[in-house]
């Protein structure tokens, strides 16, 4: 699992990468069927097609509340977009995935605007990231208290 911050800017994107030792069906399904997404984020139900909205359930968040998201393309097994539509802005995410080697690697989009909290937005997803690697990989489940505060100061530090 992540020690240190991982993500990077590029512009207005921030993006965090991990890397699985599995073929890139088996990934797209940690990141798509409602039961493997249960497992590190939380599940969903609804219709799942693009420009369809889902209900998924934030499961380690306070209270593990339902959000709306909207599927804004599902290209498999290599692109997921979703917006987040109950947020005091809209979040707009990509997971993209690439095979070589017997290697996937996912990259995580989140597309910035002005008033993300980049110094809270960068820990969160490191623990969700983490959550995934370890409902994969197996191990201890990290504790948000390991990302945050503690990598705040990284993330802030990024925009400049």
């Amino acid at each position: 699992m992540t020690s240190t911050p991982t993500g990077r800017l590029d512009g207005d994107r921030l993006i965090l990468t991990r890397v699985f030792r599995a073929g890139i069906e088996d990934v797209w399904a940690s990141i798509t069927e409602s039961d493997r997404t249960a497992r590190w984020y939380g599940a969903w139900k609804g219709d799942a097609a693009p420009g369809s909205t889902i209900q998924v359930q934030m499961a380690y968040e306070e209270g593990a509340p339902w959000t709306d998201m909207r599927i804004d393309a599902c290209e498999p097994p290599r692109r997921l977009a979703l917006s987040s539509l109950d947020m005091p802005e809209e979040w707009h995410l990509e997971l993209l995935l690439t095979h070589t080697d017997g290697r996937t690697e996912l990259r995580f989009v989140h597309h910035l605007t002005p008033s993300d909290g980049l110094g809270e937005v960068g820990p969160g997803w490191e623990y969700y990231l983490d959550l995934l690697v370890v409902a994969r990989e197996g191990g201890e489940q990290p504790s948000f208290d390991d990302y945050y505060p503690s990598m705040k100061a990284y993330y802030e530090g990024l925009a400049g």
